[in-house]
């Protein structure tokens, strides 16, 4: 009973060390000047255009993510072939490898100068490196494995009896997985969209290699925080962290409250 107890003070102590202490320090500092302060803040032109790119970086690569997330989902768990292991660890390799590896990667591939691909797509007009191309490229790749990783166990534990017997009944392909597939690991796929809509919004240092950190056309609202706190504007860079924090944790609770309990 005493070691019950006295494992769970050591959890609740590592995680408020961890994790609430300072995320309620960012929410302390954030309101250190008033609200209206924060609402001047968020009002800037330089924030706003930061956190509409943010947005609309992140929901770009959310949707590249659930599609190929859950497609790629099928074809490991619904067929067998050669390799098929590698491909799994592969697909871990944005959870190992530092975003700052994976923005220089990107740049080496797709910059315009030196980059293996740069010159021919700058040469057609299409611009990766330092623009927004670049930055949904990034972001869609350090946040590749999470839809993924939450479908997979789903499609293996509910098996393929249903869909064979959708089947044996004339339904095609596409009617088996909108009516059978797809309601039964709903739930895995939209926390997989939770978590990679919450990793988007937080990514910094993929992002930063690869946009330039231009205001007004590449800088996102994580960079806006390292810009504001490294120009001694604690308050501000305080309040956009506390903003993106609280988007993604909203997201994560509103979730879970929702999640059928017999699903967690």
């Amino acid at each position: 009973m005493v070691s019950r107890w006295f494992l769970r003070a050591l959890v609740a102590g590592y995680l408020l060390m961890l994790v609430a202490w300072p995320v309620s320090l960012v929410a302390t500092n954030a309101f250190t000047n008033g609200l209206d302060a924060m609402v001047m803040v968020f009002t800037d032109p330089g924030v706003v255009h930061a956190l509409q790119l943010t947005v609309l970086v992140a929901g770009i690569a959310v949707v590249i993510n659930t599609v190929f997330g859950v497609a790629m989902s099928m074809f490991l768990v619904r067929y067998e072939f050669p390799g098929k292991r590698l491909l799994s660890a592969l697909l871990d390799l944005p959870l190992a490898v530092s975003p700052v590896v994976v923005g220089l990667a990107l740049v080496l591939v797709y910059g315009g100068r030196d980059g293996w691909f740069g010159p021919f797509l700058e040469s057609l007009g299409i611009r990766v490196i330092f623009s927004t191309p670049g930055l949904v490229m990034a972001t869609a790749f350090v946040a590749l494995p999470l839809v993924i990783r939450e479908v997979v166990p789903v499609l293996t534990e509910i098996g393929t009896d249903q869909e064979q017997a959708a089947k044996s009944l004339g339904a095609s392909s596409a009617q088996t997985f909108w009516r059978i597939t797809l309601p039964a690991i709903k739930w895995a796929v939209i926390y997989g969209v939770v978590l990679s809509t919450a990793r988007s919004l937080g990514e910094f240092g993929a992002v930063k290699v690869v946009s330039g950190n231009v205001l007004g056309e590449t800088r996102t609202a994580t960079l806006a925080v390292e810009e504001l706190y490294l120009n001694f504007d604690q308050a501000g860079a305080n309040a956009i962290a506390f903003g993106l924090a609280m988007v993604s944790v909203l997201c994560i609770v509103v979730v879970g409250a929702l999640r059928p309990r017999h699903r967690i």
